[in-house]
């Protein structure tokens, strides 16, 4: 067991020191022309004039697709495990048949880094020991299309990616940053603004209006959006309701891009965010994308479904190195896990729903939050806010903008609530409350 103990970790090692280095020569400001390479479409030669983004919350890979049965995805296998943090027996992916945690996971700054652990991705267990969950073995839970119909559906029919990570180990608005700043700007955990940090930084909406491209934030109990000084101050009319999203979508006057918002909060919270029912946010991305796909707007639209970060759950596949966005270190005090904006963080599901999407498509180019930012600056010849979004993959290979595949929108099953697991869910949270 000794020897196993050290090849084990000499295979890690090995592993590591072959890592390529991110490919980061280009700056903040560069222009998609510049970074594309030629014959590469960018602005209107992309058929896409309407955007939307939807950030679920809290939810690996492997969590919710390690058996989507498609032979081209990297899934985890049944022999994979992490250690048993009371020195039972490894702890093996097994079929979660709850919908709801007894308890949240550890998906903060130092929590992930031990998560990852180097590259081992043996981490997670030791990390999510709980009262309730002595060996924090609720981390290695999967669930399958039999939990999760329309999601298994989405994931077969449109383009997906299984190398779509987080933009960094860390927790829920280091990640929304990079997604919308293409920087965490120091920060690495759930920061609000004050006096001495109004958060004033620039952002993908002040690049939209810059150019003159519309764009509104839906927002369903609170927008992540308003944490901006710019938003806040100047833009608050730029925030919606979620009520008028669906009108929008009707009516065929979607914004050119759009960030959809879950409920983050209360009786309502449809996000995904452990521990709460895994089915409630599946129906909320439903009806997302319902509206989508019915509405005038289709023909000439893209959707791309992510989450922010893992929310703690396992993944096998180790993040990859990224390129550090600008010169703002991570603001870490002494007792921190000492480490950069230098590696992507932990796998997550990732989807682009549109007509042009290739239809049955997987993804192996390694992206994170701020490909999503790219597309957006390509498809709008925006300049890139910083050097992690000017290095990003635009995304383009998911598309067929020559022979759009879904100029008909499929058909698509209900994303049903079952009413068992719901009152077991109550009886959990219940419980853990």
């Amino acid at each position: 067991m000794r020897l196993v103990a050290v090849l084990s970790a000499m295979l890690v090692a090995a592993v590591a020191s072959a890592e390529l280095p991110a490919d980061c020569r280009f700056g903040a400001g560069a222009l998609p022309e510049q970074t594309l390479l030629p014959g590469v479409p960018h602005g209107d030669q992309i058929p896409i004039d309407h955007i939307l983004v939807l950030m679920q919350e809290n939810r690996s890979f492997d969590h919710y697709f390690s058996h989507l049965n498609r032979r081209n995805v990297d899934r985890a296998r049944k022999t994979m495990s992490n250690p048993d943090p009371t020195g039972g027996p490894p702890i093996h992916p097994f079929h979660q048949r709850e919908y709801c945690e007894v308890a949240d996971l550890n998906h903060g700054w130092d929590g992930t880094h031990l998560e990852w652990n180097g590259g081992a991705m043996d981490g997670f267990t030791a990390q999510n020991v709980d009262p309730a969950d002595p060996t924090g073995h609720r981390t290695m839970g999967f669930y399958t299309k039999h939990d999760l119909p329309f999601y298994y559906k989405l994931y077969r029919t449109f383009a997906m990616s299984d190398r779509h990570f987080c933009a960094v180990l860390g927790p829920t608005f280091p990640n929304r940053h990079f997604l919308l700043a293409a920087t965490a700007f120091g920060h690495i955990s759930n920061d609000f603004p004050t006096v001495a940090t109004e958060f004033s930084q620039p952002t993908i909406f002040n690049l939209l209006d810059e150019a003159a491209v519309s764009w509104k934030v839906y927002q369903s109990d609170v927008a992540f959006s308003i944490i901006y000084a710019y938003v806040r101050n100047e833009r608050m009319a730029n925030v919606r309701p979620i009520a008028e999203f669906f009108r929008d979508a009707a009516a065929g006057t979607l914004p050119q891009v759009a960030f959809i918002d879950p409920a983050f909060l209360g009786a309502g919270e449809n996000d995904e965010h452990p521990p709460t029912n895994v089915q409630v946010g599946q129906a909320f991305v439903a009806s997302v994308v319902g509206a989508f796909v019915q509405s005038p707007n289709w023909p000439r639209g893209a959707l791309f479904i992510t989450y922010d970060e893992h929310g703690g759950y396992w993944d096998h596949v180790p993040p990859p190195p990224a390129c550090i966005p600008d010169d703002i270190p991570p603001n870490l005090n002494p007792g921190d896990v000492q480490a950069a904006y230098d590696r992507y963080g932990i796998r997550v599901p990732f989807l682009a729903v549109s007509p042009f999407a290739r239809k049955h498509y997987v993804s192996h180019t390694p992206t994170d939050q701020t490909a999503i930012l790219r597309f957006i600056e390509t498809r709008f010849d925006l300049p890139a806010l910083t050097r992690r979004d000017a290095n990003a993959s635009p995304l383009l290979d998911m598309f067929d903008f020559e022979n759009p595949p879904f100029a008909k929108p499929p058909r698509l099953p209900d994303a049903k609530i079952y009413r068992a697991n719901a009152q077991r869910c109550a009886q959990i949270l219940g419980g853990a409350g």
